[in-house]
C-alpha cells in the first residue's frame, strides 16, 4: 500500500510539473536574460561560431520556439538545447530539482556499443533479469540505442564529441531532472528494454523505474521551495575557508566540473583506478590509496627487469592542497630513487584548482616550464571586483604574491575592456609570469622527478586535466597515452539563469592557450585548448569490450608494455 500511494503521490507531482505556470511573458523575459549573461560573461563566444557555426547572439530563432511552448518543463527544454550548441563542458542549463528515475544499470559505449557496465542486483535480482555486465542494450520503449544516443545527446553536451556521446548513453537509464526536464515522465509507467545477451540471444524485460527526490513543481511565481538546499559545489566548497579578498582570484584559478557525481561515469574522479582489478596480476605493490587520508592511488610495477612507478592523480581538488603535495612530494622522491620510470594517471579527473595543477607539473617537470596561458572576459564587473579586491588584499596584508597578481590581472582586463577587447591576451593566473621553475628545495637542487614518464589521458581528463597534459606535452616531458583530453580548457563558475524560472548556468569566463598551436583533427589551427583538447602520442582506447569484462587487463598489460619500451629506449 506504501508503494501504492508513493506513486500516486509522484504521478500527480508529475502532472503538476507539466502545468503552464510561467506567462509567455515571463518565459521571454527569463530567455532574453539567458542569452544576455552569455553575451556578457561568456569568453569562448566567438570561438564557438567559428567551430560550430553557433552564435549564441542570434536568438530570434530560440524566441520564436519559446513562444511556441505549451508548458514550463518545454520551456526548460528550450533553454537546454540553447546552452547545449556551444558544446561546453562547463555550460548547462540546470533546475533546482532532486529528482531522479533510475533503472538499475547503467551503459557506456564500448567498441561502438551500448554495453551495461553496472548492475545493482538489489534492484534488479539475477533471477528475474539475468542480463549481465557486457550484455547490449538495443532499445528502450521502442527507441532504438543510435536514437537514444542522439536526442539524449543534448542532455550531455561536453568540449569532446566521444565524451559527449558517452555522457549520452548513462542519461538513457539514469534520469536527472536538474539537467532533463522532462526525466519525471519515466515515472509513468514501467520500461520495456530489449537486450541482446553475449549468447547472441534477443531478450525483452519490463523494469518499472527507481525514484528518488522532488518532482520539480515551477508554480506561479515565486516558485515553491525545494524538500533540501541545494549543495556547495566542489569550488564553493575548496574557497569557503580562504579570506574575502581571495574570492576573485580562487574564482579565476578554478576550472572543473562543479559537481563530478552528478555527472554519471564509473570511476570519475575516484581515487582508485579504472583497471585497479588487474593490478594485482601485473606485479603491482601499493603504496598509497589504502588509507582515507590519501589523495593519490600510488605504488609500483615489477616488469622483468624494471620497476616502473605509478601515481593516480583522481582530481586537481584535494581537501587540503598543501597536505596532497607534501604526500606527492614524498612519493616523487620515492619514485626518483626507485624506478625507472612514472606512468602518470589522469584518466577520468574532473579538473579542480588550476594552481594546484601547476604545483603538480612543476613537480614533474624538471626544467623551466611554460605554464598555461589564460584569456580572460574583462566585463566591467570583473575589472571592478579584480580592482577592489586588490586594494583589500594590500589592506589586509596579503602576500606580495597575491597583490601582484591581482594588480597583473586587473591592469590587463582594464586595458582590454578599454580598447573594446572581448577577451585579453594569454595571462598567467597563478603566478606574475608564465614561466614556471620546477620544484626545488632551498638551495635550487631540482626535486622534480627526473626519468622517463608517460601520462595517462582520455576524454574524460577535464579542465585543469586538459590543462596539466597540456604543459607536460609542451614541455616535451613525457607520452601522452589514451586518448584526447575533453577539451573544457578555461575557467568557469554558475550564474542564476532567470527570476521567474530559478534555473541556472554554467558560464566559461576564460580560454585555456598552449604555448604554441597545434593542428589536430578536424580543428582550426590555434593555441587554444576549448574543443581541440589535448592530444595522446600513442592513442589506446580503454573502452572495448575486452577492457570491460577483464577488468582493463589489456589496456594495462598495453601500457606496462609501452611504459618499458620508453624505459629501455632511453636507457
Amino acid at each position: 500500500m506504501k508503494t501504492l500511494i508513493l506513486s500516486i503521490i509522484l504521478v500527480s507531482a508529475s502532472s503538476a510539473a507539466h502545468a503552464q505556470n510561467l506567462t509567455p511573458a515571463q518565459k521571454e523575459a527569463d530567455f532574453r536574460y539567458l542569452a544576455s549573461m552569455y553575451s556578457t560573461y561568456y569568453a569562448p563566444l566567438d570561438w564557438k561560431k567559428q567551430l560550430f557555426n553557433f552564435d549564441a547572439r542570434a536568438i530570434k530563432p530560440w524566441l520564436d520556439r519559446v513562444a511556441q511552448t505549451k508548458t514550463d518543463l518545454d520551456f526548460y527544454e528550450v533553454c537546454v538545447a540553447y546552452v547545449a550548441g556551444l558544446n561546453d563542458t562547463h555550460d548547462h542549463f540546470s533546475l533546482p530539482s532532486d529528482f531522479l528515475a533510475t533503472l538499475g544499470f547503467t551503459t557506456d559505449i564500448y567498441d561502438g556499443v551500448l554495453l551495461i557496465d553496472f548492475l545493482n542486483r538489489t534492484t534488479l535480482p539475477a533471477k528475474d533479469y539475468p542480463f549481465a555486465i557486457g550484455d547490449q542494450l538495443l532499445s528502450v520503449d521502442g527507441r532504438d540505442a543510435e536514437t537514444l544516443l542522439r536526442d539524449f545527446a543534448v542532455y550531455a553536451a561536453w568540449g569532446n564529441p566521444s565524451a559527449t556521446k558517452r555522457l549520452a548513453a548513462s542519461r538513457i537509464t539514469s534520469r536527472a531532472q536538474s539537467l532533463m526536464p522532462h526525466a519525471t515522465d519515466a515515472i509513468d509507467m514501467p520500461a520495456t528494454v530489449v537486450i541482446r545477451r553475449q549468447s547472441g540471444d534477443t531478450e525483452t524485460y519490463t523494469i518499472p523505474w527507481t525514484v528518488s527526490g522532488t518532482p520539480l513543481a515551477v508554480g506561479p511565481v515565486p516558485s515553491p521551495e525545494m524538500s533540501r538546499a541545494p549543495r556547495k559545489t566542489m569550488r564553493e566548497q575548496y574557497a569557503e575557508t580562504a579570506p574575502g579578498y581571495m574570492t576573485e582570484l580562487l574564482n579565476a584559478q578554478w576550472s572543473g566540473v562543479l559537481n563530478p557525481d552528478e555527472v554519471g561515469l564509473n570511476g570519475f574522479g575516484s581515487r582508485n583506478p579504472i583497471f585497479v582489478n588487474s593490478l594485482a596480476k601485473a606485479r603491482f605493490t601499493r603504496r598509497l590509496g589504502g588509507s582515507s587520508s590519501d589523495s593519490f592511488y600510488s605504488g609500483t610495477f615489477a616488469y622483468d627487469e624494471l620497476t616502473i612507478g605509478y601515481i593516480r592523480i583522481p582530481s586537481y581538488s584535494p581537501t587540503s592542497t598543501t597536505a596532497a603535495l607534501t604526500q606527492f612530494e614524498k612519493e616523487i622522491a620515492f619514485f626518483n630513487a626507485n624506478t625507472d620510470g612514472l606512468i602518470v594517471d589522469e584518466m577520468r579527473n574532473p579538473g579542480g584548482s588550476l594552481c594546484y595543477g601547476e604545483s603538480i607539473a612543476a613537480r614533474l617537470i624538471p626544467d623551466y616550464f611554460r605554464a598555461t596561458g589564460f584569456r580572460l572576459r574583462p566585463f566591467w564587473s570583473r575589472v571592478n571586483s579584480f580592482y577592489n579586491s586588490w586594494i583589500n588584499a594590500k589592506a589586509a596584508g596579503a602576500s606580495q604574491q597575491v597583490i601582484d597578481q591581482y594588480e597583473l590581472l586587473f591592469k590587463a582586463m582594464l586595458a582590454a575592456n578599454a580598447q573594446g577587447q572581448t577577451i585579453t591576451d594569454s595571462l598567467p593566473l597563478c603566478t606574475s609570469s608564465l614561466t614556471r621553475a620546477p620544484f626545488m628545495d632551498a638551495d635550487g637542487n631540482v626535486l622534480a622527478y627526473k626519468k622517463q614518464m608517460m601520462m595517462l589521458i582520455d576524454e574524460f581528463s577535464t579542465s585543469t586535466a586538459d590543462s596539466v597534459p597540456g604543459m607536460i606535452r609542451d614541455a616535451n616531458r613525457a607520452v601522452l597515452y589514451g586518448v584526447r583530453t575533453d577539451g573544457a580548457g578555461g575557467n568557469n563558475t554558475t550564474f542564476d539563469a532567470g527570476s521567474y524560472s530559478e534555473g541556472a548556468t554554467g558560464m566559461t569566463l576564460a580560454l585555456q592557450t598552449r604555448q604554441e598551436k597545434h593542428l589536430n583533427g578536424d580543428y582550426p589551427y590555434t593555441d587554444l585548448i576549448e574543443n581541440t583538447g589535448v592530444w595522446p602520442d600513442l592513442p589506446d582506447d580503454y573502452m572495448t569490450k575486452d577492457n570491460l569484462l577483464q577488468s582493463g587487463a589489456p589496456f594495462l598489460r598495453n601500457v606496462l608494455q609501452h611504459m618499458a619500451a620508453q624505459i629501455r629506449m632511453f636507457k
